[in-house]
C-alpha cells in the first residue's frame, strides 16, 4: 500500500468505532518522505511523500476503510527533559541546544530532545536541571534543517567530539 498523503488525525474524530492498526514509528522517522514500514498487524505501508515539509504525526490517519484505520503511533525514547525556571533560561537553553544542530522539542512547558550521555552532563554542567525520561517527542520545533537519523543521533561532528572528551567510566 502506497501513502503519499495524511487522511486526518484521529483527534478530530474521537467517536469513529473502527479496529485500529498501528504504524510504529520512531521520532526520526516521521519527517522521512520516503520509507517502508509493517504495522503492527503486519500490513506494508510505503510511504512516499512528494511534497517537502509533510511530516508525520501522531494519531495521523494513514488508511480508512469501512472498518479499519490504519494509524501513526510515535514510540516512547530515552529523552533529555528540562523545565525551564524563566523566559531568559527558556532562551539560553534552546539557543545553546539549537546552536549544536541537536532536534528540539517544546512540549507542555519543557524543552525535550533526544537523549545524548555528553549534552545531558553539558546541560548538567552549565547549571540546568536536566532530566532523564521515556516519552514521546512529538512537537519537534520548526528548523531549516530537518533531523535525520541513521539509528542514532551520534553522527554530528560536535557529538563525536564530546564523546571522544567524555570521561570513559559507562
Amino acid at each position: 500500500m502506497i501513502i503519499n498523503e495524511t487522511l486526518g488525525n484521529i483527534s478530530e474524530y474521537p467517536s469513529m468505532e473502527k479496529e485500529i492498526d498501528y504504524l510504529d514509528l520512531e521520532w526520526f522517522e516521521t519527517t522521512k518522505r520516503i520509507q517502508r514500514k509493517k504495522t503492527r498487524g503486519g500490513k506494508d505501508i510505503a510511504i512516499k511523500f512528494l511534497r517537502e515539509g509533510q511530516r508525520l504525526r501522531e494519531g495521523d490517519i494513514l488508511y480508512q476503510d469501512e472498518g479499519k484505520l490504519i494509524i501513526v503511533n510515535v514510540l516512547e525514547t530515552e529523552a533529555i527533559v528540562m523545565k525551564p525556571a524563566s523566559m531568559l533560561e527558556m532562551g539560553t537553553v534552546c539557543y545553546e541546544i539549537g546552536n549544536k544542530h541537536i532536534p528540539l522539542f517544546i512540549q507542555n512547558d519543557q524543552v525535550l530532545l533526544p537523549f545524548e550521555m555528553p549534552m545531558y552532563r553539558w546541560l548538567e554542567a552549565s547549571g540546568f536541571a536536566p532530566e532523564l525520561q521515556n516519552v514521546k517527542l512529538l512537537n519537534l520545533l520548526k528548523s531549516n534543517v530537518e533531523p535525520h537519523g541513521h539509528g542514532s543521533l551520534g553522527s554530528t561532528l560536535f557529538t563525536k567530539i564530546l564523546k571522544m572528551a567524555a570521561p570513559k567510566d559507562e
